[in-house]
Formats: C-alpha cells, sequence, structure tokens
C-alpha cells in the first residue's frame, strides 16, 4: 500500500465521519473493507505515531502515567475499567499480567503485532490513547487518558518508545486457521477428571487434553456440572447484582487480552439490542442481540464449587463470563450462588 492509497484512506475516513459521525471506527473500518489497524496507520503523523513493540518495557512504565481507561472488545462486549496499573508483571516472554483493585489483565504477547500513541484529533474521530492491534488488524486494548492521568509521564512514554520507522500502512496477514476439536470424545473420562478439578484454571487444559470444544465440553456436562438458561438472564443477572450490591467478577476477552472488572455494578441502561453498566470508572456494553446461549458451568476447585455464567455468540465463541467476587483460598460468595440459582 503506497502513501497515496493511504493518504485516500485516512481522507475516506474522514469524509465517512462525517457524513456518520457516530458510527464507531471499528464498524468504519468494516465498511470501507480494511481492517481498524489500516485505518490508523494510514493516519500516521501529526497524529498516530508508531510505537517499538517492546511491550514488556512499556507496561512496567504504565503505573507511572497514574489513572487511565483501558478497553478491551470482541465482537459482541465492550469492556472498559478506569484505574492505575498496580501489579504489572512481565517476566514471561508470552503472557503478561496487570494485577490491581481496578486494573486487572491477562495478555498473550503473541498476538501484539502492532501498537500506535494516538493524539486528540476530533477530525478523525481520535482521543488520547495507546492502541494495539493484532496481525489482522484487529484491536488487542486500548489505554486512554483521563482527568487525572499523569500527561508529562505520558507524553515522556510516547516519546520514548516512538519507532524510528513511521509507515503509514501495516501488513495484514491472515488470522490462524480455527481450532479442530474432537466431534466425539470419552464423555465418562471427561466428566470424572472435570469432577477431580482442584482449580479452576485447570479446565482449559482439560478442554485441551481431550480436544474439546468450550460449548461441546459444556453440553456433554449438562446436568451434572451445567445448565443452560435462557439467552435474557444477563439482563436479569445484573439488575439482581445492582440492586443488592452483590460484588461480581466480568470477564470480556478477544485472543490477545482479557480484562476483568471485580467489584459493585450500580447504573444498568438497556437500549434496543444493547444491556450496558455505566458507572463512573466501570462500562460494559453487551450485544444482547448476539446472544444464542446462556450457561451455568459449575467446576470444583480445593475451595469448594466456583459458578460462572458463560455467554456465548452464533459462532460458539464466549463473549462474556461471569463469577461472583473471589479470592484464591475463599469459597463463593452464597449470595453469588443464590443469584445463579434464581436464574
Amino acid at each position: 500500500m503506497n502513501n497515496t492509497i493511504t493518504n485516500s484512506l485516512q481522507a475516506q475516513w474522514q469524509a465517512y465521519r462525517q457524513q456518520n459521525p457516530k458510527t464507531r471506527i471499528r464498524d468504519a473500518a468494516r465498511a470501507l473493507q480494511v481492517s481498524e489497524g489500516q485505518l490508523v496507520a494510514a493516519c500516521t503523523g501529526g497524529t498516530v505515531l508508531h510505537l517499538r513493540n517492546d511491550y514488556p518495557a512499556l507496561l512496567q512504565r504504565m503505573p507511572g502515567v497514574g489513572k487511565v481507561m483501558v478497553l478491551t472488545r470482541n465482537e459482541s462486549c465492550v469492556i472498559e475499567r478506569k484505574g492505575v496499573f498496580e501489579d504489572v508483571r512481565t517476566e514471561s516472554r508470552h503472557v503478561g499480567v496487570v494485577v490491581g483493585k481496578d486494573i486487572d489483565l491477562r495478555m498473550f504477547f503473541s498476538k501484539w503485532v502492532y501498537s500506535f500513541a494516538v493524539k486528540d484529533d476530533e477530525a478523525l474521530g481520535f482521543k488520547n490513547s495507546l492502541q494495539v492491534f493484532d496481525g489482522q488488524g484487529n484491536a488487542v486494548i486500548k489505554i486512554y487518558t483521563v482527568a487525572d492521568t499523569n500527561l508529562a509521564a505520558w507524553d515522556q512514554l510516547v516519546q520514548d518508545f516512538t519507532a524510528p520507522e513511521q509507515p503509514t500502512d501495516i501488513t495484514i496477514t491472515p488470522a490462524a486457521a480455527a481450532p479442530t476439536y474432537a466431534q466425539t470424545i470419552d464423555a465418562k473420562a471427561f466428566l470424572d477428571e472435570w469432577a477431580a478439578l482442584l482449580d479452576t484454571h485447570d479446565f482449559f487444559p482439560l478442554l485441551n487434553k481431550y480436544k474439546a470444544g468450550r460449548l461441546h465440553a459444556l453440553e456433554i456436562a449438562e446436568g451434572r456440572f451445567t445448565r443452560k438458561v435462557a439467552a435474557t438472564c444477563v439482563k436479569s443477572l445484573l439488575e439482581q447484582a445492582a440492586a443488592s450490591g452483590l460484588e461480581i467478577m466480568v470477564f470480556v476477552s478477544n485472543p490477545g487480552n482479557i480484562e476483568i472488572h471485580t467489584g459493585p455494578v450500580h447504573k444498568i441502561v438497556e437500549i434496543p439490542g444493547w444491556i450496558n453498566v455505566m458507572d463512573p470508572d466501570f462500562y460494559l456494553h453487551l450485544k444482547t442481540d448476539d446472544i444464542a446461549q446462556c450457561w451455568v458451568v459449575e467446576k470444583p476447585s480445593v475451595d469448594g464449587t466456583v459458578t460462572s455464567i458463560e455467554v456465548f455468540d452464533a459462532n460458539n465463541e464466549m463473549i462474556v463470563q461471569f463469577f461472583g467476587k473471589r479470592k484464591p483460598g475463599q469459597p463463593e460468595l452464597s449470595q453469588w450462588r443464590e443469584l445463579v440459582q434464581s436464574l
């Protein structure tokens, strides 16, 4: 892609935005038949800067910038959490972890391919942020400045991590082939191992061992460890949690990042096709039209049974997970279990 084409893409984006001012950039990119990452890269120059892909070092600097807003999304759900980066762990070259009262992340660096510092630009619809994209140009994570951000530290971070090369295009690679799952598995052996779990984190390795798709596994376990509930249960879950003050955990992920909210929810807002949490430091936007199935899932652990609500789209992809607030070594909240039983 040469400069003439990318300059044209930037012009197309500005023209599209003028005609469709409320359309989000992800949807605009799809309408323009490019990826969001390509659209951002096309604006490289005064507004957009490529960053070096030294992500562990960059993340280690994030506590110094103070309060920010972290956004993670997939096709059907967006989570936005304001807070401060506290405990940043990047010893592993493959997985980064951020743990704290507000910002809680699990980051898979193999998917972090392109990153940009983006400045406020009303004409282009950009806000001051760091944005990371995968090899297909899909957004992995975005970190925005807020009123309490230390802008001097932010600007220094951007300066220190600005890449020497500043192209106006990126190379898009095809997505990896979807994993192949076993059509049939030994249900008894699988469920016996499920019953013997000591940690919820061992569930994913169990799926891999049997080459089981997650939804297929839930179907096999129906009546023993799982039960299907109405697709409308998320609205009821959030409204009941808000009414009672129950603290919950919300997991939203894409292939490159998992973002977790732990705490209460307060303001639940329903608009056609969406259910939203709109609290001062926590936003959740869930496209209800995309919900195809919801399951209650129970997993044994050394702390007792851990119960979750897992929400899937029509392609059997997980949209969002809900748990009651808990930490290792603590049993599940009885109030959460009662709420789930009511669904």
